[in-house]
């Protein structure tokens, strides 16, 4: 099965960002979705994050927005291409290395996980991109080259955003590059349904309400879609799935490059046992030092068994629910002529009727969770020669790629031979955002195939129309609706902030 690739991803930090900056607005204008994800400083009190009112929620995340910051952000640009088969993407990443310039508050707990994860804090101290929080300072927002005017390029980009259990996320983008978080939720929503007019999508909620996965955390989402997704490819009828293509960049982009290897799942065949806990929620209090395994590819191999398994024994209760139901019925018409069997008529009351109750496959169980193209020398995508497309993707059996294959299969073995329970450098935002993306692109294509929704044109428009603006609320049965109620008004700030996004460009 041919489902290993390699995504570049490019590092963006604050001596590179004037030079990528020209690549990254491009990518994000010609984009169709943009998968977003962020590595955070801490959250504050966890409890408060789970109340039972979702107005308390909000406020416990208002604060933590407030006191932390944004250290990275990770920005994955999915286009549709109209020349290749109907779901082919380029895809382009960006992991920015982020440095607040105001006091904030950085908590232990999160510095453990994410050094634990691979990330550097002394590089982010010695090269992150600078930037302030809360509402525009000197209306500088939309001129110069910094994140909070890349953000408002993302704004006047109307294009849909996708992220993974998105609310804390919307709420730090939000304080961090746009202006101070409204007090009230119903503020906050209504400013959000206009900063975003072509949706935001939460593939969080996706995966749990829609496709109904064992367990719905970023890393195994990513693993169950890629396993499917590839089997989809491989098949000879006409299973829905995707295909994902990449640049090659140019030499002088090397150093910028980060190659990260999506080896092919092999199989679940052993004894290797694996953490219930980690297994459930994708977090484990014991991080690297459990004993147990954390391999996101065996947990979901093993999910898919124990699926298996259960459908045989039902299969196998059927049967013989059936046969004990024949033997009872014969039982009844025993003595009687052959020829008059079929015409006897069987007392119901000595044989009632055996229910089948049909039980679905997909048994779901709600899961929490734990947590490129450039311009000259940038290498954009667009009619440079210094780029070209390559598909280093679960598309084709043809390992023939253009250029960089042999780069792309060093990686990939060195992937195979150092793969350990928890994958260091997992959860870099970069990475986050193009599994989000991943997810995303591969959800549309499969319940696009299931069901028959409106005309084209809507489908383009909405990619998902059950769940546009429905973002996933841990613990409800229904998710939050980002939308302007008639009871509710835009916040001060964002109507100023709006009229310098659409005014003309200075």
């Amino acid at each position: 099965m041919v489902s290993s690739f390699v995504v570049p991803i490019i590092d963006v930090q604050n001596d590179n960002f004037k030079e990528l900056w020209p690549a990254m607005v491009v990518a994000i204008k010609t984009s169709s979705f943009v998968a977003l994800d962020t590595e955070l400083s801490g959250l504050g009190n966890r409890k408060s994050l789970l109340a039972e009112s979702i107005e308390d929620r909000y406020k416990a995340i208002c604060h933590a927005a407030r006191s932390r910051s944004i250290l990275s952000l990770g920005i994955a640009c999915y286009k549709k291409l109209d020349d290749k088969a109907e779901d082919a993407y380029l895809v382009q990443v960006y992991n920015l290395t982020l440095l607040c310039s105001e006091e904030y508050i950085i908590e232990p707990q999160s510095v453990q996980f994410l050094v634990q994860h691979g990330f550097d804090f002394n590089q982010q101290y010695a090269h992150g991109i600078p930037y302030c929080k809360g509402n525009n300072k000197d209306r500088s927002d939309d001129r110069g080259v910094h994140i909070r005017a890349l953000f408002t390029e993302l704004l006047r980009a109307r294009k849909p955003v996708v992220l993974h259990n998105g609310l804390i996320d919307m709420a730090f983008l939000y304080q961090c590059f746009y202006a101070h978080v409204p007090e009230r939720l119903a503020t906050f929503t209504a400013d959000l349904s206009e900063m975003f007019p072509a949706g935001i999508y939460d593939t969080k909620y996706i995966t749990e309400f829609e496709l109904r996965l064992s367990a719905s955390y970023l890393e195994y989402a990513y693993k169950k879609c890629k396993l499917d997704n590839s089997r989809g490819v491989t098949s000879t009828g006409t299973t829905p799935h995707i295909q994902v293509e990449f640049c090659q960049y140019a030499k002088q982009m090397s150093s910028y490059v980060d190659y990260r290897p999506c080896p092919a799942v092999t199989s679940a065949d052993g004894h290797t046992e694996t953490c219930q806990r980690f297994s459930a929620f994708g977090w484990c209090p014991n991080g690297n030092q459990c004993p147990l395994s954390h391999d996101t590819d065996l947990i979901v191999l093993q999910d898919e068994k124990s699926k298996e398994d259960k459908r045989k024994k039902r299969k196998r209760q059927k049967k013989k629910r059936s046969r004990e139901e024949v033997e009872e019925s014969s039982s009844v018409c025993e003595g009687a002529p052959c020829n008059k069997l079929p015409h006897m008529e069987v007392d119901t009351d000595e044989t009632p009727d055996v229910q089948h109750v049909a039980c679905s496959d997909n048994m779901q169980s709600n899961e929490g969770d734990s947590m490129k193209t450039g311009s000259q020398g940038i290498s954009v995508c667009e009619g440079n020669g210094d780029c070209t497309q390559t598909n280093n993707t679960v598309n084709t059996n043809d390992q023939s790629k253009t250029g960089g294959d042999s780069e792309n299969n060093e990686h990939i073995k060195k992937a195979d031979s150092q793969k350990k329970k928890a994958d260091a450098g997992t959860h870099r935002a970069g990475f986050d955002a193009f599994m989000t993306g991943f997810i995303f692109a591969y959800s549309h294509r499969l319940i696009k195939s299931e069901g028959v929704e409106a005309d084209v044109q809507e489908k383009e428009q909405t990619w998902l129309p059950s769940c546009l603006n429905k973002v996933y609320l841990s613990g409800k049965a229904t998710p939050l609706n980002v939308v302007k109620s008639t009871f509710s008004k835009s916040s001060k700030a964002h109507v100023q902030k709006m009229e310098m996004v659409w005014s003309e460009r200075m």
